[in-house]
This record gives C-alpha cells, sequence and structure tokens, in this order.
C-alpha cells in the first residue's frame, strides 16, 4: 500500500508518496510525469517517513544542506535504480554530465560504452525530486536540460544549493523549456 501527503515548498506544491520500506515519490505540481508510479491504491495518510522527509525539504529550502537521511525505495527498472543512486552521491551544489554518468556505468560493468541517452531517459524518470537531486545532471555542453520538474525549477535548485552558473546554458528550444524561462546565458 501506498500512502500520500503534500508538502508547501517555495517552488510549488509537492505531492509526498511512500510505503512501508520508505519514500517512493516527490512530485511538483504539474510537473512532467505527476504521480509516475504511484499505484492505483493509496492512501492519503500520515506516517513517519513524511515528517523525516518535511524536515529535510525545509531544512534544504532553507538553505541548508540537509543532515538528517529520508529512506528512499525507489520503484522502477533495475537500470533506472542503479542511475538514481548514482545520482544521491552528487555533492550538494555540484554538477555532473549524463555522459560521465554513462562513463561510470560502463566502467562498474565492464563495458566501453554506455548512452548518455539511456541514462538521461531514466534521470527523466525519476520519481522523487530533490532528495534524488536529477536537477545537479546538465549537458556536457553545460545546458540545463532535462529537468521534469521544468527549467525554472532546476535553476532556482542549482542556485539554491549555490552551484557555479555562469557556466551553464539555457537551451532556446527543446522537452526541457516546460515553464517560464529563467536568464542565465542563452544557446543552442
Amino acid at each position: 500500500m501506498q500512502y500520500i501527503s503534500h508538502y508547501e515548498s517555495p517552488l510549488g506544491t509537492m505531492l509526498l508518496a511512500a510505503d512501508e520500506l520508505g519514500l517512493t515519490g516527490a512530485w511538483f505540481e504539474g510537473q512532467k510525469y505527476f504521480a509516475y508510479g504511484l499505484g492505483s491504491e493509496y492512501e492519503a495518510r500520515e506516517v513517519p517517513v513524511f515528517e523525516e522527509t518535511r524536515r529535510w525539504l525545509t531544512a534544504y529550502f532553507s538553505g541548508r544542506k540537509p543532515q538528517n537521511q529520508v529512506p528512499l525505495h525507489f520503484l522502477g527498472t533495475d537500470f533506472q535504480k542503479e542511475v538514481w543512486k548514482i545520482l544521491c552521491t552528487i555533492p550538494y551544489g555540484r554538477t555532473i554530465t549524463y555522459g560521465k554518468i554513462a562513463a561510470r556505468i560502463a566502467a562498474e560493468r565492464g563495458i566501453s560504452h554506455m548512452s548518455a541517452q539511456a541514462v538521461g531517459g531514466a534521470v527523466g524518470h525519476n520519481k522523487i525530486s530533490v532528495l534524488v537531486p536529477c536537477h545537479r545532471i546538465i549537458g556536457t555542453n553545460g545546458s540545463l536540460t532535462g529537468y521534469a520538474g521544468g527549467i525554472d525549477r532546476k535553476v532556482k535548485l542549482l542556485e539554491l544549493e549555490g552551484a557555479d552558473m555562469k557556466s551553464f546554458v539555457i537551451p532556446e528550444k527543446g522537452a526541457a523549456l516546460q515553464g517560464k524561462q529563467i536568464e542565465v546565458r542563452k544557446g543552442e
């Protein structure tokens, strides 16, 4: 059984989902893939993981690196889970490219190449926004692409973490441009 609750963040209302093992989802209302993976049977009920998640999110949105750990329960394919676990290792305020994640997976598997596009697909279907920091993934050229919550939220999350925004590019076209466009540096 999954349980749901809500969190009012400075970037919009978030739907939280959890089961007996941990947090299974955290989506911004209206984002791409909203509630993706939430089963048809769920109950609006407060469970302990929601309190831990709110404490984590409150610290995060106040500009502090959260100290508490929230138990996460990844629901997805083995490949998605592999990518999401790597996302959890990206330090606060830092970014990494899809290609570097693909290279890391290839090295761990002992293969010569892994598709950055496949990694992008897994990153894009991350069900646990912010806590599993898919907003820290950028394109090779510094492009702020691929955030299901919208490019405006991605910029705000990175700014909140104190990331160096000078080298980032916002694409002028493409799927990443959901919501209002934020000025950083324009490029293609």
